[in-house]
């Protein structure tokens, strides 16, 4: 199965426009959904405010697969449904692939993650985030260090708040 993997570091230019990495455009495109938004290339991505990081989380059909099942497993017409769907769907924005593999972050979407010369793609996956480089270096520096903590926890097979 495909994943998005890696990271990579791109410019933004001035019209709000940024090349998605080429391994993240493969990925894409072999998961469309077929819309009419996905432009030339076939593929399109749901893009939409991370919950709980300065940055934007983004995938195909795949990661909207996954929020899907998220809802389906809350019971119709729940607060915690309506909250869920508003928070995930509510603020998606598809954002088309144009034919020389970019997209149009909208200005939002940047605000959120602080955005604006350049942009960090970070693969997790069935999904990817985009990042303003600096907040990614600063995260990626607090999820070694937290792994490096509880390294011997998993190499253990049990997870961090497992009592001993």
């Amino acid at each position: 199965m495909d994943r998005f993997v890696s990271t990579f570091t791109n410019k933004i230019d001035a019209k709000g426009r940024v090349s998605i990495p080429a391994p993240f455009r493969a990925v894409l495109e072999r998961d469309t959904y077929g819309s009419p938004e996905a432009g030339k290339t076939g593929a399109a991505i749901y893009c939409y405010p991370s919950l709980d990081a300065p940055a934007l989380d983004a995938g195909g059909e795949r990661l909207a697969q996954k929020i899907d099942g998220l809802l389906a497993g809350l019971p119709d017409y729940s607060d915690e449904r309506d909250q869920l769907s508003v928070a995930l769907y509510g603020d998606v924005q598809v954002l088309a692939i144009d034919g020389d593999g970019r997209i149009v972050l909208p200005e939002p979407l940047r605000a959120h993650a602080s955005i604006a010369a350049q942009v960090t793609f970070v693969g997790l996956g069935d999904k990817f985030q985009i990042w303003q480089p600096e907040l990614f270096a600063q995260r990626r520096e607090a999820a070694r260090a937290k792994v490096h903590e509880h390294r011997r926890l998993f190499a253990a097979g049990r997870k961090p708040d497992d009592e001993s």
